[in-house]
C-alpha cells in the first residue's frame, strides 16, 4: 500500500496564522495527508513567516512543494507591489497571504493574484487551489549524452529558424518578461530570484522545432532567447523521455545548459501529433483561447498532459492555441515561421487571472 504523502509546517506562527494552519491541517489529513513535525522529503510545507523575518524552508527534494503564510492585517491598493517580494524572499512555490476576516490572497511567480474569500467552505476551497500543485510530478531532471552527430554541433537550418523566431519575440517586447519585475522588486532581489528560478536575462517562454521523427529541437532553460546561438548551451536537442528525466543529444566538450522545464510539455505534443513542426510559448495571451483547468507548476507531468489534451482536442492539433491557465500560451504549428505570422499583433501581455 503507498504511503500518504507528508505535509509539514515550518516557522512560527503569527495568532491569524495558528488559526490557518489549524485549518489547512484539518482539510488536509481529510484528503488523506499525513501530518510531521520534521519530515525529511514532505512533499508540501506551510512555510510561515512574517514581514520582518522571512525565513525560507531549504528543501532537501526537488519534489517539495512550499507554500509560504503571511498574516496581512489590511487588503492593500496594489497587493502585488507589497507582497510579490516576501514569495521571493522566501523562495516559494506560492504566497499564501491571510486577511483574517477577509481571506485569502494567492500570489504565484508569474504573478498570479486570486483570492479565496472566507465563509463558506473556505479550507476546502483552498484545497481546491493547492491540491493541482501538491499532486504534480516535476519532470526537471536532464540525462546528457554526447553523441549529437558532428554535423550538427554548429546547428543547421531549424536552429537558425529557433534564433530567429527568439528575435522576432523580442521585438514584440515579450522578451525579456511580460510583467515589470525590476519595477516591483529592488536589485538584490532581483538578482536572486534570476539565481533561484534559472533565469537569464529575465527571458521567459520557450521555442521548439522538430527535427525529426523522434527529436526536436529546443531552448534552454534561463538563457536569453533572443540570443540563440551555441548548440548544447541554448539550444539543445531532446531525443527522449526516460524514467522521469528528459534525455538530451549534445556535442562533447561544451558547458551545457538545462532545456526548459517545458520540455516534457513538447515532448508529449510531438510524439502524438507527426504534423506538429514546432512550438512556441510566452507568458501572454489572445481572446478565445480554451485553456486548462487548473494552474499547474511549470516542468509537472500534469500541466504537460493538460495541455496536450487541449491540443488533441483542438480542431487542427498543428494549429492550436492553447491558455495554460494564469499563465500563458502554448501555440502548435507546423513550422516556426507560420506561427510568427499567424499570432502577430494578436498576442496581449497580460494574461487573465482567476
Amino acid at each position: 500500500m503507498k504511503p500518504a504523502p507528508v505535509f509539514t509546517f515550518h516557522g512560527e506562527p503569527t495568532p491569524g496564522l495558528r488559526s490557518l494552519s489549524a485549518g489547512l491541517r484539518s482539510v488536509l489529513e481529510a484528503h488523506g495527508y499525513r501530518y510531521e513535525p520534521a519530515p525529511k522529503a514532505p512533499q508540501i510545507v506551510f512555510n510561515l513567516i512574517q514581514p520582518d523575518a522571512v525565513q525560507p524552508y531549504r528543501r532537501r527534494a526537488q519534489a517539495t512543494f512550499v507554500f509560504s503564510l503571511l498574516e496581512a492585517q489590511r487588503v492593500p491598493e496594489d497587493p502585488i507591489a507589497e507582497f510579490y517580494i516576501y514569495l521571493v524572499r522566501a523562495l516559494s512555490n506560492v504566497l499564501m497571504v491571510y486577511t483574517p476576516g477577509v481571506g485569502v490572497r494567492f500570489l504565484t511567480l508569474e504573478l498570479g493574484h486570486y483570492v479565496e474569500p472566507e465563509g463558506e467552505g473556505f479550507y476546502e476551497r483552498i484545497w481546491a487551489r493547492i491540491a493541482p500543485i501538491a499532486r504534480s510530478t516535476l519532470v526537471i531532471e536532464n540525462r546528457f549524452e554526447t553523441d549529437l552527430e558532428p554535423h550538427l554541433w554548429n546547428g543547421d537550418e531549424l536552429t537558425r529558424s529557433l534564433s530567429w523566431a527568439g528575435r522576432k519575440l523580442a521585438e514584440w517586447d515579450l522578451l525579456p518578461a511580460p510583467f515589470p519585475l525590476e519595477k516591483i522588486l529592488p536589485p538584490r532581489d532581483l538578482r536572486h530570484v534570476k539565481r533561484l528560478y534559472g533565469i537569464g536575462g529575465l527571458s521567459y517562454g520557450n521555442l521548439s522545432v522538430r527535427k525529426d521523427s523522434r527529436r526536436f529541437w529546443m531552448s534552454a532553460s534561463g538563457v536569453d532567447k533572443s540570443n540563440l546561438v551555441q548548440i548544447g548551451r541554448d539550444i539543445l536537442m531532446v531525443k527522449d523521455y526516460d524514467q522521469n528525466a528528459i534525455v538530451l543529444s549534445v556535442p562533447p566538450g561544451v558547458a551545457v545548459n538545462r532545456v526548459s522545464v517545458d520540455a516534457i510539455e513538447h515532448w508529449m505534443i510531438y510524439r502524438e501529433h507527426p504534423d506538429v513542426g514546432a512550438i512556441i510559448h510566452v507568458h501572454a495571451w489572445m481572446d478565445g483561447v480554451d485553456q486548462t483547468q487548473f494552474n499547474y507548476p511549470c516542468g509537472t507531468y500534469e500541466l504537460a498532459q493538460a495541455v496536450a489534451e487541449k491540443v488533441r482536442q483542438a480542431p487542427d492539433p498543428a494549429c492550436a492555441v492553447v491558455g495554460l491557465k494564469n499563465h500563458g500560451l502554448t501555440i502548435t504549428g507546423r513550422t516556426l515561421e507560420e506561427i510568427i505570422a499567424r499570432v502577430e499583433g494578436k498576442l496581449l501581455r497580460q494574461v487573465p487571472m482567476s
